[in-house]
């Protein structure tokens, strides 16, 4: 996510609106806080951050003037605590999405090696077509750095499927 906004653009992504206030409603504090953002982040990306660091300074102070509370107490959110977990359910099915599995995974890593990989070859766009697919069947996509494993084990599979391919039956 981009780290420098423009007010128009920060109010536009960040503004939170009349349903995402009435989510925020039961909660106080960092709890509040972190809920916020990490809603709208979620809106924007259709992905949770994977850290703090993550979310635009801009975006913590705006968010946290709308929901006020103070932007210090981003950095008392708790990222491995329950309440995150229960967080992100909500958030998911406020927007009709629903948690990754490995299941989802295979048929992605699927996916790609017989349809995509044949036809693309750069990296960066393969990894940006999962996040795409997933966003599409509503399913939360995986982490960055599991797109890119995932990718990688597509390619690699793709590959190896190729070299067979053009090896003779005997030979295999």
């Amino acid at each position: 996510m981009q780290q420098d906004w423009e007010p128009e653009d920060l109010i536009e992504v960040w503004t939170l609106l009349e349903d995402d206030m009435k989510r925020v409603r039961n909660k106080s504090g960092a709890t509040r806080l972190g809920f916020a953002l990490l809603l709208k982040f979620f809106e924007a990306e259709a992905r949770f951050p994977e850290s703090a660091r993550e979310v635009p300074s801009a975006a913590v102070e705006y968010v946290a003037q709308q929901v006020k509370v103070p932007a210090g107490a981003w950095a008392g959110y708790d990222w491995q605590s329950k309440a995150i977990q229960r967080h992100r359910g909500e958030i998911r099915a406020a927007y009709g999405f629903r948690a990754n599995t490995e299941e989802d995974q295979d048929r992605l890593a699927a996916w790609l090696a017989t349809e995509l990989c044949p036809v693309e070859l750069s990296r960066d766009r393969v990894a940006a077509a999962v996040v795409a697919r997933c966003r599409d069947d509503h399913v939360e996509p995986p982490a960055p750095g599991q797109v890119r494993r995932l990718v990688g084990k597509a390619v690699k599979d793709f590959e190896k499927r190729l070299s067979l391919d053009r090896l003779s039956h005997a030979t295999r």
